[in-house]
């Protein structure tokens, strides 16, 4: 009684709950209220659905867009609340707001961790953009070759197969493998990119940053810093690249100096192989496209571009394996969008992609996998330069819209096609006794084709 009656401590606890009045009216949950919620938004049970979000994010994406469509729903993660938007009009929202309003390098550097697991330049100073926006992507034509040799090449070192037996091969691990060289064919060219210190560090490396990233977002924030400096590699990782690519790095400086910067001598197969092997329907009309092509017009990137049938499987692959979040962005400043809800500063807000992909109002019939389904949408009267893999729409989200859509969807694009046009003519196909598809794991928002599944090849006699 006198302790409860000492002015003291009452002043005490006016304090305090005035504190903590305070903080829950600065909150993120109390600020974003008016939003509705897919789990609790409980002060302690939020933090259980956070961890059912983890094997289930994509169902309850899949609930708040059934539910909330055309809006926006928030679901519970560790660290932050993720607003989710849909509809054509909050998308279109998203691709014409300004950086200064919604920042696409701050929700990437946040998500991935990237300070921890790449370096804080990769934020501060993003010059591979560039890159890959405009040179890679300008000379794809002029190295095609270099691309379809390291493409064939990598098939006949780690694909041994026979044109008398099937041969079992492992599809994540050895199609990394091929796609890791392949790029590298590009950017650090002969002999380095069929080394296999500098195959296993590249790998390796990227597997780092995206497990990385995951384990850092499972904390609370207070504790991301923490876990960050434990987890990272990178000090390791770039003096292991250095041995491998300085003397690289010095000759084409060297180059430089002596002739200038424009001298002209400047120099998720998976899911797409598992779809093969399950509709092997498209198979003979996909290789007759591919045979015509290639006798007319011989392996070129314009040959690529014209194997429209490619083309269409290829998305419409990559449509049923998209994952749940796509176009994440950090909001800068209060933005509103233009139904009238209003975001506050410091949100992360990103597109339930895979359920846009899945929505009947999008796509006839989208659960079912039909390979043509963009080809065929071709067809049709004023659409023949739509629809391709490479196009950007507010309906297909793999590489996002407006002025942040993955830069490299050119060469990730040619690179792939290429490759099942390699697989196409020079292969035959199936799963292990004519199986089901592998089943893709789900880990968050997050789509991953099968690490274990295996392929059977077998040569196939070309004339």
């Amino acid at each position: 009684m006198i302790l409860t009656d000492s002015p003291t401590l009452l002043a005490a606890l006016a304090v305090l709950v005035a504190y903590l009045a305070s903080r829950w009216l600065q909150s993120t949950t109390n600020q974003l209220r008016h939003i509705p919620t897919v789990g609790s938004d409980g002060v302690l049970s939020s933090y259980f659905d956070a961890l059912k979000f983890y094997r289930h994010g994509h169902e309850m994406i899949r609930e708040g867009y059934n539910k909330y469509y055309g809006g926006a729903f928030k679901v519970p993660m560790i660290s932050r609340w993720m607003v989710v938007v849909s509809g054509p009009d909050m998308v279109n929202d998203i691709r014409q707001a300004t950086d200064d309003q919604l920042s696409f390098r701050e929700a990437v550097a946040e998500t991935a961790q990237s300070d921890y697991m790449i370096g804080p330049q990769i934020r501060t100073d993003p010059y591979h953009v560039a890159i890959v926006r405009t040179p890679l992507t300008r000379n794809l034509g002029s190295r095609f070759d270099d691309i379809k040799d390291e493409i064939s090449t990598g098939f006949r070192d780690l694909i041994p197969a026979k044109d008398d037996e099937w041969t079992s091969v492992n599809v994540y691990r050895t199609f990394m493998q091929i796609i890791c060289r392949t790029s590298n064919r590009l950017y650090v060219g002969l002999p380095l990119c069929r080394n296999p210190d500098y195959m296993e560090l590249n790998q390796q490396f990227t597997m780092d940053v995206i497990e990385g990233g995951r384990i850092i977002n499972m904390f609370p924030m207070f504790l991301k810093p923490l876990v960050g400096r434990l987890l990272t590699k990178v000090p390791r990782r770039i003096e292991r690249a250095v041995f491998h690519v300085g003397s690289l790095f010095a000759e084409q400086l060297e180059q430089e100096r002596l002739h200038g910067k424009d001298r002209p001598d400047k120099p998720a197969f998976a899911h797409i192989l598992y779809d093969l092997c399950t509709h092997p329907e498209y198979i003979e009309p996909m290789r007759k496209e591919v045979e015509g092509i290639i006798a007319s017009e011989g392996w070129t990137k314009v040959s690529t571009v014209n194997m429209q049938k490619v083309d269409s499987f290829v998305k419409e692959s990559q449509r049923i394996a998209i994952g749940g979040l796509m176009m994440r962005r950090k909001v800068v400043k209060d933005f509103t969008f233009s139904n009238g809800m209003t975001v506050p500063a410091g949100t992360h807000i990103a597109v339930a992609t895979n359920s846009t992909h899945m929505d009947e109002r999008n796509y006839e019939n989208p659960e079912e996998f039909k390979g043509f389904r963009f080809a065929e949408m071709r067809e049709q009267e004023g659409e023949s330069k739509k629809h391709q893999m490479v196009s950007l729409s507010l309906d297909f989200g793999t590489f996002g819209t407006g002025r942040h859509a993955c830069p490299g969807r050119f060469f990730a694009v040619n690179e792939l096609k290429t490759m099942l046009a390699y697989v196409l003519l020079n292969y035959d196909v199936k799963l292990p006794n004519d199986g089901p598809r592998p089943e893709n794991f789900w880990f968050s928002a997050n789509c991953i084709p099968s690490r274990t599944a295996e392929v059977m090849f077998r040569k196939r006699a070309v004339a």
